[in-house]
């Protein structure tokens, strides 16, 4: 930043996928019989680690546990200043066989390094206290994933009210106790909700909007900053606003007066930005923000007016489950609508920013992050688009669909991306019937489907028809269906059984086929 007094912000990156135990929370374990006797009180626990090297230092990532006897324990205060250089988040020694009691010296280093000290007992394994420190980071991240579950059910529903931009804006800064606005690229206030920032805070987070909005290479999409121990965060959004003419009024948030008005016009796709002040930063907020950059995104896009602003709510509504006969007088008579399921080659979850990045690659702003188990994103392409491969992604794709089957593409397009993936191909996409096949009604096509597959249930109906897609590849299926290749053997063993036939017949494999692409409503 160009002002001195204010620290250089960074790029954001993801936060530690479990969030962090306090070590008072280990300490009130009483079966463990564990004991403070040096350093602060107040400490943060990622992992535990345990090792009698005499130095450590090179094994360590921080944020650690370290768990020793001192086995090759000779000159404490190094041992801890190396400990505290690598970044432990605390040491826990053992009293017995090696030493009697914990050494003088290493307490001493201990408080004058500010690291944490525990006696552990003899009567205490290292392992149960891992296993009790384990046990403690899966209920914090149970209790993350459910606080960041509420907050994304509580953003979608304010997208989907009729001033939704204000809403989004006060649901988030509830859900994160601070304060959010949205911002111009010059730090004008356009909404706010949320507890007032000093001056310097609401200078700081002006300073980190024009940061993250600038318009050249290599603007960083987020930034996060402090400012008198408040955390400060910036995310560009997709969105821009509308040139309004003087004297028009716009919707404000909570800490502003209602029907403010608009002084002068502004530029014509001035870019936004969404600032946020927390007293805190836990590691779900950043999951939060970007489920809010992603839907503050849609309700900014260019040339938004009614029609735009009931297509969002009607995306929102639809993601949240209602039926597309209620969504399609929203969307409007557009279409047909091609849906592409994605997910990242390298295995990462994607998040909302990722996925929102993907979204604007394929032309589209209608994305879902985290469907499924919460690693694939799914994305509506209206024509004239259509999806091409993207780097780091792997892509199922469906052809073009009218809306009122869009719950049986989204089918499809899952089953495209699973055959991407097994055949380790960046793009697939379903191939419509054609040829003899498309010459039968569909209804009759489909009585024969649901008569020849009924002795199926529906996860064996899907495993033969995906192993049928797979030219009878064991592995391959295993990979798509994210199954072990035995369980597929014994699946294709059971519908053979139940079919009563012989599935290496070609003649065989091919009914069966042609009746599983009928997609018969037993079939999932």
């Amino acid at each position: 930043m160009d002002e001195p007094s204010m620290p250089s912000p960074s790029v954001t990156a993801p936060g530690p996928p479990t969030p962090p135990v306090p070590l008072a929370a280990l300490l009130a374990r009483e079966e463990l019989g564990l004991r403070r006797i040096a350093g602060p009180a107040d400490a943060d626990l990622l992992w535990v680690h345990t090792s009698e090297m005499a130095d450590p230092y090179p094994y360590l990532l921080g944020g650690e546990l370290l768990l020793s006897a001192g086995v090759l324990l000779t000159d404490p205060d190094r041992y801890v200043a190396r400990l505290v250089e690598a970044g432990a988040a605390a040491l826990g020694f053992g009293v017995r066989p090696v030493h009697e009691s914990v050494p003088e010296a290493l307490v001493e280093a201990c408080d004058r390094h500010g690291l944490p000290l525990l006696e552990v007992p003899p009567e205490t394994p290292f392992t149960t206290i891992a296993r009790a420190v384990w046990r403690l980071m899966a209920e914090a991240r149970h209790r993350e994933l459910r606080r960041v579950t509420r907050a994304q059910q509580a953003l979608a529903t304010a997208a989907a009210r009729p001033d939704p931009v204000p809403a989004v804006l006060h649901q988030l800064a509830a859900h994160l106790d601070g304060r959010a606005l949205l911002l111009t690229a010059t730090g004008e206030e356009l909404h706010t909700a949320g507890r007032h920032p000093s001056p310097e805070t609401a200078a700081a987070l002006s300073r980190l909007a024009h940061l993250v909005t600038r318009d050249r290479p290599g603007a960083p999409a987020s930034a996060t900053d402090t400012a008198g121990g408040t955390h400060l965060s910036a995310y560009a959004l997709g969105g821009e606003i509308h040139t309004p003419t003087r004297g028009d009024r716009h919707p404000q948030g909570q800490g502003q007066a209602q029907g403010e008005r608009v002084t002068a016009p502004r530029p014509q796709g001035e870019r936004l930005a969404l600032a946020l002040a927390t007293r805190r930063r836990e590691p779900g907020d950043h999951t939060v923000a970007g489920i809010a950059v992603v839907l503050l995104s849609l309700l900014t896009a260019p040339h938004r007016g009614t029609a735009a602003a009931d297509r969002s709510a009607a995306l929102v509504r639809l993601l949240l489950g209602a039926s597309p006969a209620e969504v399609a007088p929203l969307l409007g008579p557009e279409g047909p609508w091609t849906v592409v399921h994605a997910r990242r080659t390298d295995g990462t979850r994607a998040d909302a920013l990722t996925a929102g990045a993907l979204g604007a690659s394929l032309g589209s702003t209608l994305v879902d992050a985290g469907y499924g188990d919460g690693d694939a994103v799914r994305v509506l392409l209206q024509e004239p688009h259509a999806p091409a491969p993207q780097p780091g992604w792997t892509l199922g794709a469906t052809t073009p669909t009218p809306l009122p089957a869009l719950p049986t593409a989204d089918l499809r397009a899952a089953r495209a991306l699973a055959h991407a993936e097994a055949t380790r191909t960046p793009l697939a996409t379903e191939t419509p019937a054609t040829g003899l096949a498309s010459l039968i009604p569909p209804d009759r096509a489909a009585a024969h489907a649901r008569t020849l597959l009924a002795p199926l249930t529906p996860p064996l109906a899907e495993t033969l028809r995906c192993w049928l897609s797979l030219h009878g590849s064991w592995d391959r299926t295993a990979v798509a269906l994210a199954v072990h290749r035995n369980t597929v053997r014994q699946r294709i063993g059971r519908c053979a059984e139940l079919l009563g036939t012989d599935l290496d017949d070609m003649d065989v494999r091919t009914e069966l086929w042609f009746a599983l692409r009928q997609e018969p409503p037993s079939t999932p």
